[in-house]
């Protein structure tokens, strides 16, 4: 069954589904750290924000908490859209796409910072070949790094890492006290 399908269940420190007896993690409240330095990075420039999966909106709070003028933030789980539309409510300069960031791509705009952070996406593959046509000149882009290394899984020339000490709890997903999350300038 793909992720946009599965029934999610909402606890206070995580997002999972249970797939065959197992429970799969979609986000976990031990990343706030991650979340926090992810976007301070990509709002270093303030301006025009564009992040890509919503989760436990721990990233959009650290982005609206920055300076910048808008905030649009791309997701496709139905369940999540709900919830990305109930903490949008009173923030004016936020714009919620409901779908997939690649079956939208052609209509975005350009951004000051980019960030990039989905479960079970089919088309995360494609991201690194698109990125550059989201970016305004100067930008700064992140993404989630399952890797335990400056070796990633959406690796793209010129990115540099930042070293962050995390405690992760039991999860399918990350499993170590570093995090290197990805810079990437343009």
């Amino acid at each position: 069954m793909r992720y946009v399908d599965q029934t999610l269940v909402f606890e206070s420190d995580r997002i999972y589904y249970t797939e065959e007896g197992v429970e799969l993690q979609v986000m976990m409240s031990w990343e706030d750290s991650v979340m926090k330095a992810s976007a301070d990075y990509v709002c270093e420039n303030g301006g025009d924000i564009l992040e890509i999966g919503f989760g436990m909106g721990i990233s959009a709070g650290y982005i609206q908490a920055n300076s910048i003028s808008s905030h649009t933030i791309i997701e496709n789980h139905p369940q999540v859209i709900e919830k990305a539309k109930a903490w949008a409510i009173d923030k004016p300069n936020v714009t919620i796409i409901e779908g997939s960031w690649y079956d939208v791509k052609d209509s975005l705009s350009t951004y000051d910072g980019i960030f990039y952070d989905t479960w079970g996406d089919d088309d995360m593959d494609k991201f690194v070949d698109i990125l550059p046509s989201l970016a305004k000149t100067s930008a700064n882009a992140s993404w989630w790094n399952n890797y335990t290394d400056t070796d990633d899984v959406l690796y793209t020339n010129g990115t540099v890492y930042e070293a962050i000490s995390v405690s992760p709890v039991d999860n399918v997903y990350f499993e170590s006290n570093t995090y290197y999350l990805p810079k990437k300038k343009f």
